[in-house]
C-alpha cells in the first residue's frame, strides 16, 4: 500500500524523465484506486503511523529520548552520540511523516470529498479531522528540520520540489488551523466513528485538540512574535483540553498492528538496549537538581530498579552501560495497551502556565496552571495499565502530588530560575513518554541545562539535518534550503529557537 513509485521517499523523485505528466507512471497495482476504499481508512492509518512515529523507541526512527537525556544506551551507543546519518534516521523520520501520514491524509481528503453518500456536515467533520492531523504532521516536520518541501510536496508533477521557508510554512499552518477550527460542525458527528483511533468520534474533543494545537503554536512563536502569540493564546481560552480524560492519545488494544511501539521495542524484540540516563534518574531520585532529598512520585512509573542491584541508577549518555545494574524502562512502558500520547492535559496546563507567565490573558495564574500540570502528570502515570498500578495508586497519587508541590524546589514561588526554568524543568520531567515534544520544548525553553553526551560527534542536536537522499536527488533545492536555514548542520537553530 506504500509503494507508489515517486512518493516512496516523500517529496523526492526517483526519476526525471522528460514527460508532460507523471500520472501514468505513478500507478501501484497493489494500491486501491482513489474512491474504492473509504477515506476514513486512510485517516486511521495516518493516525496510527503518526502516533507510532512520535512515540517510538526505535533508534532507527526516534532518538529523541537520547537527546533530552531520558535514556542512555547499553550495548550500542552510536545513536546516543548523535549519529543520525549512519542508519538514515533523519530519512526514515522524514519518510514516515511525508509518506505514511501526510500522503494518506491527502488521499483521505480526496476520497471523502468524492463520497456522495455523506451528509454535508459529516463530510465537513471528516475533512476537518484529516486537516488537523495534517497540520500536526507539518508542524512536526518544520520543528525537526526547518525549511522543507511544502507547497510543492507530494505533487507527482513536481518531482524535485522546492523548499518553503520554515516561518512562512508555520504562519500558513496557523491560518489553516484557524480555518479548520471554524469548519467543524459541533452538532454533527463523524459518521462511522470506528475509524477514529484517537478521539473515538468525539467532535467536541477534536475541536479542543485543534485549539490546544493553536495554543501550542502560539507559544512556539512567542519569542519571535509576541503580539501574535498573545492574540492566538487568548483566542483559545476555555476551548482546550481540560482533564486527563481528554488526553489526545491512541488507545492501543494489544493486538498487532495496534500494539504500542514501546512494547515492540522493549518486550517483543527481546532486546535490552536502553537504561535511564543518570541525569534524569538522579533528579527523579532527588539526589541532583533543584529538588533535593525528595523522590519524584513518578520514579517507579518511569523506571524499574536494576535487575542485579535492586536500586534506581542511571547510565552515562553516550557510553555503553550495564543493563543489569542500571534502571531499565518501567513496566508501564512495556504494556501492549499503553496509550500513545499526541497531546496531554498536563502538557496543555504547562502551556497555560507559560502563557500566564508571559502576561497573556488566559485566565488563572502561572502558579495555578503549573500546579495543575504537575498534578495531572502524576495522576496520569498512576492510571496507566501496569502490574504495579492499582486503583489505590490513583488515590494515593493525589496526595503524592500535593506533597511534591510542597517541596521548595518544586513550588512555583520558590523553584529556581525564571518562568522558563521553572516550567521548562517540570515540563521536561512530565514529557517523559512524549519524546518528540520533549525535544522541541527543551530547545525552545532551554531547560534544563544538559551537557553533550560523552564521545558525541556534535553538540546536542537542535534539528535533524536533511536526508542524504534529498542531497543526492534534489540537490539544487537542498542547497538553497541549507543556505536558508543557516547551514545544514545539527547545531543550527530554527526560526523560533532564538534564545
Amino acid at each position: 500500500m506504500k509503494k507508489t513509485l515517486f512518493l516512496a521517499i516523500s517529496a523526492l523523485a526517483l526519476t526525471t524523465s522528460c514527460v508532460d505528466s507523471l500520472d501514468d507512471y505513478n500507478v501501484d497495482p497493489k494500491r486501491a484506486a482513489v474512491g474504492t476504499a473509504p477515506g476514513t481508512t486512510f485517516i486511521s492509518n495516518a493516525q496510527r503511523n503518526l502516533v507510532r512515529t512520535i512515540n517510538s523507541a526505535n533508534t532507527n526512527l526516534n532518538p529523541f529520548r537520547f537527546y533530552v537525556q531520558y535514556w542512555a544506551a547499553t550495548d550500542y551507543p552510536t545513536e546516543s552520540r548523535y549519529d543520525i546519518n549512519t542508519r538514515n534516521i533523519n530519512g526514515l523520520y522524514w519518510n514516515a511523516l511525508y509518506r505514511d501520514v501526510i500522503r494518506d491524509l491527502r488521499e483521505a481528503k480526496t476520497t471523502i470529498q468524492a463520497n456522495a453518500d455523506l451528509t454535508a456536515d459529516v463530510k465537513a467533520n471528516q475533512l476537518a479531522c484529516a486537516e488537523v492531523l495534517e497540520i500536526y504532521a507539518w508542524t512536526t516536520l518544520v520543528e525537526i528540520f526547518g525549511d522543507i518541501p511544502y507547497s510543492q510536496a507530494l505533487d507527482i508533477n513536481k518531482p524535485l520540489p522546492s523548499y518553503d521557508k520554515q516561518d512562512v510554512i508555520y504562519n500558513d499552518l496557523i491560518t489553516r488551523l484557524d480555518a479548520v477550527i471554524a469548519q467543524f460542525k459541533p452538532n454533527a458527528d463523524l459518521g462511522d466513528v470506528n475509524f477514529d483511533l484517537i478521539n473515538g468520534g468525539n467532535v467536541g474533543l477534536w475541536i479542543k485538540f485543534a485549539n490546544s494545537m493553536k495554543l501550542r503554536m502560539a507559544l512556539t512563536i512567542a519569542d519571535v512574535n509576541n503580539a501574535k502569540a498573545s492574540t492566538m493564546a487568548v483566542a483559545t481560552v476555555g476551548k482546550v483540553l481540560a482533564s486527563n480524560t481528554e488526553n489526545i492519545d491512541l488507545q492501543f488494544d494489544g493486538t498487532f498492528p495496534n500494539t504500542n511501539p514501546l512494547f515492540e521495542d522493549l518486550v517483543r524484540s527481546g532486546r535490552r538496549d536502553f537504561v535511564g540516563a543518570n541525569v534524569f534518574v538522579d533528579r527523579l531520585k532527588g539526589t541532583a537538581g533543584p529538588v533535593q532529598g525528595f523522590v519524584d512520585p513518578r520514579l517507579d512509573d518511569y523506571f524499574n530498579t536494576g535487575v542485579s542491584s535492586g536500586v534506581y541508577a542511571g547510565g552515562i549518555p553516550g557510553s555503553t552501560n550495564n543493563k543489569n545494574t542500571n534502571s531499565e524502562p518501567s513496566e508501564e512502558l512495556r504494556q501492549q495497551n499503553l496509550p500513545g500520547v499526541v497531546m496531554s492535559y498536563a502538557q496543555v496546563e504547562f502551556m497555560l502556565a507559560e502563557a500566564a507567565a508571559r502576561g497573556y490573558a488566559v485566565g488563572g495564574t502561572a502558579e495555578s496552571h503549573y500546579n495543575a500540570a504537575i498534578t495531572a502528570s502524576i495522576l496520569e502515570w498512576a492510571s496507566y495499565p501496569s502490574p504495579d498500578n492499582t486503583p489505590a495508586d490513583i488515590v494515593n497519587a493525589a496526595t503524592e502530588a500535593q506533597n511534591y508541590l510542597a517541596q521548595p524546589g518544586v513550588a512555583y514561588a520558590t523553584a529556581p530560575g525564571d518562568f522558563r526554568q521553572k516550567i521548562g524543568y517540570q515540563k521536561w520531567l512530565a514529557l517523559y513518554n512524549q519524546p518528540t515534544e520533549a525535544f522541541k520544548e527543551w530547545r525552545r525553553l532551554d531547560a534544563p541545562t544538559l551537557t553533550r553526551a560523552t564521545r558525541s560527534i556534535s553538540e546536542i542536536p537542535r534539528r535533524f539535518v536533511y536526508p542524504i537522499a534529498e542531497q543526492n536527488v534534489n540537490g539544487t533545492n537542498y542547497a538553497n534550503a541549507a543556505a536558508s536555514v543557516g547551514g545544514d548542520v545539527v547545531t543550527t537553530k530554527l526560526f523560533w529557537d532564538v534564545r
